[in-house]
């Protein structure tokens, strides 16, 4: 009986056997292998955020409600972002030891990852500004006398001239800009705390933030020179008109005292 030729295999049989070799073995690294770097990045989110909402609960949720939809003593939380939780609680205003008109910067009692972990957490409730890189915030390179022309048209009113604070109507107040980092400077543009309006991008751009930081830097460093000598607060004209009708009258009317009985006595004798 005539043997059977023997099958003569393909030339890319080989080439096929290999390709599926790889296959199976990246299939079984693809089920095996670690969590990717987003998913993993997720999970570190997901645990900051969780460990903001226990922080939350015990130091936010009396006055804000336990998730956030606020209450008779204190605002709703969902969508006022990230940026808000980083400015309000990184200066000392929450949680605030009582409701009321105004509430005033005070030590922080929160460390920074504490805060970061607050501001995920109230960020994840609905979308809000986001906390500024510092590459937004830095007032290198930003134009010192354009900020001091945007500073004077919009923030003037309220917080004097070169940023000194002043009282508004029903007990509140415009605080003092001097010693704030500009990090919350320019969060407090972007979220209007309290009785500040908003700034967002769309009604001043970041470079007009910037020039605003840079001038507040500019007027209240250590290094600025005042050519007008003793400054009165920075308060501007009617602090310098009060001192001269108090001081400047007064001591017009003394010197007038002076003379006058300087002049009956030279008559009497």
């Amino acid at each position: 009986m005539k043997k059977l030729s023997a099958r003569r295999r393909h030339p890319l049989a080989a080439v096929v056997v290999l390709l599926l070799a790889l296959a199976a073995t990246g299939g079984l690294y693809t089920a095996f292998a670690p969590a990717s770097k987003a998913k993993a990045d997720d999970s570190a989110q997901s645990l900051t955020i969780e460990e903001g909402k226990k922080l939350y609960e015990v130091g936010c949720a009396s006055c804000h409600g336990k998730g956030g939809q606020g209450t008779t003593d204190g605002p709703s939380l969902a969508g006022v972002g990230a940026a808000a939780v980083d400015f309000q609680v990184g200066t000392g205003r929450m949680p605030a030891q009582q409701p009321g008109a105004q509430i005033p910067r005070k030590k922080v009692i929160y460390t920074q990852a504490e805060i970061d972990q607050l501001a995920a957490y109230i960020a994840s409730l609905g979308a809000g500004p986001a906390v500024p890189t510092k590459n937004q915030y830095s007032p290198e390179g930003a134009d010192i006398a354009k900020g001091g022309e945007l500073f004077r048209t919009n923030c003037a009113q309220c917080h004097n001239f070169t940023g000194k604070g002043g009282a508004l109507t029903h007990g509140k107040f415009a605080p003092d800009l001097e010693g704030v980092q500009p990090k919350h400077i320019y969060e407090a543009m972007q979220t209007g705390p309290q009785n500040m309006p908003s700034f967002p991008d769309t009604t001043m751009s970041e470079k007009n933030k910037k020039d605003i930081i840079a001038y507040l830097n500019a007027v209240n460093s250590d290094k600025t020179e005042n050519p007008g000598g003793l400054e009165l607060g920075g308060l501007g004209p009617v602090s310098e008109g009060l001192f001269a009708w108090i001081f400047g009258l007064g001591a017009l009317i003394a010197v007038a005292v002076w003379v006058a009985a300087r002049t009956a006595k030279a008559k009497k004798s």
